[in-house]
């Protein structure tokens, strides 16, 4: 049997291949351009593309496999001693649409591995505009089925660890509706290795049937608007939270790929308040931990 981070590797890159494909069906106007790129010190990966689509303003979908000397200030926040080398791979992703009634996502599926250490991590999120309860629901069912299949502490635990994560602690909101996230998942790899699985390929199931029921979805200047701030709040948690962006960048990383998360277009607008009752207030409500599927 081949090495595991063998297997994980070849997983994650037929994973970004089969995920371009469903998301090039699902936009059937733009195809992804790919960037095969080398990284100084060891490895390298493919970054695909897909710009002014029909639905996808903006998407990206990455595989990386890399290694070599691991930074030293890197080995110290994850509480390596000394030199060491690492290896790394994953498949990593961020879909911005046009329409603001459309979700933005996210979803990162990895492997890690020094000397003496091994680990996988990953997650899959939602980040509405205007949050329709129905999708947000579907998207934490879809995900808490794969969990589900391994077990059933999964979902509970890693909704919470999301929620924790993908807050914004300066505005003390969420940056969206939440999912799954975990790390550090060390015991029983081979287990772990198949809920990765899982999990990875669960996420067409989650994602795609939100973007065909609000596709038509009719909005104006305003809607826009709004959705550009809240984009905005995306681009903060990226550049001051993201532990996927300060590892690139610390690693040496290919900069157009550890920024292809960024929307294309975001606006920040001083001291900016939804007006009283309106829709966009009402959609700052979901941006809170809070029980979508009536478990907790």
């Amino acid at each position: 049997m081949s090495l595991l981070k063998d297997r994980a590797a070849n997983f994650f890159a037929d994973l970004q291949d089969r995920i371009c494909k469903g998301l090039e069906a699902c936009d059937g106007q733009a195809k992804f351009h790919e960037d095969n790129w080398k990284r100084e010190g060891g490895g390298g990966g493919r970054t695909r593309v897909m710009t002014d689509g029909a639905i996808f303003e903006k998407a990206g979908v990455n595989f990386s496999t890399v290694f070599g000397e691991m930074p030293e200030n890197l080995g110290k926040k994850l509480n390596l001693d000394g030199k060491t080398d690492f290896f790394a791979t994953g498949t990593s992703l961020v879909l911005h649409p046009h329409n603001p009634m459309i979700p933005t996502t996210h979803a990162n599926f990895r492997y890690f591995e020094t000397k003496d250490k091994v680990w996988f991590g990953g997650g899959a999120d939602i980040t509405p505009y205007y949050p329709y309860r129905e999708d947000i629901v579907h998207f934490h069912q879809t995900l808490k089925n794969a969990c589900d299949k391994h077990n059933d502490k999964y979902y509970p635990k890693f909704k919470k660890w999301c929620d924790e994560y993908f807050t914004i602690r300066h505005r003390d909101e969420m940056r969206g509706s939440g999912g799954i996230f975990f790390d550090y998942l060390k015991d029983n790899l081979e287990e772990t290795f198949k809920f990765v699985q899982d999990a990875g390929n669960s996420f067409l199931s989650a994602y795609v049937p939100i973007v065909e029921k609000r596709r038509n979805e009719t909005f104006g200047e305003r809607e826009r608007h709004f959705q550009l701030i809240r984009r905005g709040r995306y681009v903060e948690f990226n550049l001051v939270y993201d532990r996927g962006t300060v590892f690139g960048l610390e690693t040496k990383g290919r900069i157009e790929s550890i920024l292809m998360s960024l929307p294309k277009l975001a606006q920040w607008d001083y001291d900016y308040k939804p007006e009283p009752g309106s829709k966009e207030q009402v959609a700052m409500a979901y941006f809170q931990p809070q029980d979508w599927l009536g478990i907790e």
